[in-house]
Parts: C-alpha cells; structure tokens; sequence
C-alpha cells in the first residue's frame, strides 16, 4: 500500500455507510451489499477489496484441497477486505481457525456471500466478519477455490479487486475504485450538510428549520 492509499482509506473511514449509500445514489451506481449481515467484529472498517469465488456442489463432489482455505487467508491483510462470493451457499467458508489466522495477518474484514461457522472462535479472534449464513455444514469437499483476484458478485453487487469496501453497524458497501475520487467527493459534502443540521439541532432549532437552512431537506 502506498502513503496515498493509506491517506485515501482515512479519509473513507471517517464517512458511514448511510452517508455512502447517498452519495452511490447521487451518481448512479448500485453499490449496497443486500443480506450479509456482520457475525464479529465491531467498529467501522474501510478497506480495498481482495476477491475470491468459491463453487458449491455437494459432500465429496471436490478434493479437500480444493476448498483452498488457506490461499483466501493469505489473501488477507491490512487495509485489505477480502469479498468471497459463494453463491449464497448454506456451506461455510471460513471457521475459528481461519479467522484466527486472517485476524493474525492483520486482515481488515472478510465478507461472505456463503457460510461461516464456529462463530464464538471468530469472535474471539476479533475479526470482523459478515456471512449470509451461519452454518455447521463444512467447506471441504463442497467447495471449489475457482479463482481469485476476479470480479465477482457478493450481496447482489458487482466487486472488482481494488474496489473500496465500507462496513459499520448499519451495512456494507462497495464504491468502484475507478469511481471513488467522485463519490468521495460527494460524501464529504454530505458530511457537511449532516453536521450543519445536527449543529441547529443541537443549538435549539427544529428538524425543520434546520435541515431547510442547510438545504437538506426544504421546507415547503
């Protein structure tokens, strides 16, 4: 990671997502991660995306090698979100062990559109972890590590490695990384539209009065 990235991720994690989630809609793009909540992990997280698709079939339709849990773990990083697309699979991709390792690497986030399991050890690890499903059922010989570092699909959104990924308590959110200097822009002057309400409400104002002195929402 470079100075500039480091500096852009500080300035991105400073925004909520609901303040993203407007700015997306401002410029056009669907970027709102649908049903995959978070399982761990607290905070606001802000992060580049690493992607990985796993394909599901059934118990013993692939070696256990093929799972390839520990190529998503090396995957993770700082300032790194790794986005696993799993189809939405009822089958778990990541488990206590793993999540102990990415927490070790220092890993950002990881997002599941699938399964993850052993969630009292993910906790514990501290790693923050969203997952469509929380499930017992085993990745190995169910799962096939297909690719990495390709566009895939999580939580109905389109993700490319590199794309900035936002996460808090409200949602998960992606913004191209070919179009984040112009949704940045957005979302810092939202931020300043919020605090300019929340200053007047603060100072005794009505919502009213003080969302239409800031132009948020005008009084008619």
């Amino acid at each position: 990671m470079t100075m500039t990235d480091k500096d852009l991720l500080a300035r991105c994690a400073k925004i909520a997502a609901s303040t993203w989630s407007d700015a997306l809609d401002t410029v056009g793009i669907d970027g709102v991660v649908q049903g995959i909540p978070r399982r761990s992990g607290k905070g606001r997280i802000a992060g580049f995306a690493t992607t990985a698709r796993h394909v599901c079939g059934s118990y013993g339709d692939f070696d256990r090698a093929d799972f390839a849990v520990g190529k998503l773990v090396a995957a993770t990083g700082p300032d790194k979100v790794l986005m696993v697309d799993a189809a939405g699979s009822v089958i778990s991709t990541f488990g206590g062990i793993a999540s102990l390792a990415a927490s070790l690497r220092g890993a950002t986030a990881v997002v599941i559109d699938g399964g993850c399991r052993d969630v009292d050890e993910i906790q514990a690890a501290g790693l923050w972890l969203a997952a469509r499903w929380v499930t017992p059922v085993t990745g190995k010989t169910r799962l096939y590590l297909q690719s990495q570092g390709k566009p895939v699909s999580v939580g109905g959104v389109r993700v490319s490695e590199g794309d900035l990924v936002i996460g808090d308590d409200t949602g998960i959110v992606v913004v191209p990384r070919s179009e984040l200097e112009r949704v940045l822009a957005e979302a810092e002057a939202m931020v300043e539209v919020d605090d300019a309400v929340e200053k007047g409400v603060r100072a005794g104002k009505t919502f009213s009065e003080s969302a239409a002195a800031a132009n948020y929402i005008p009084e008619k």
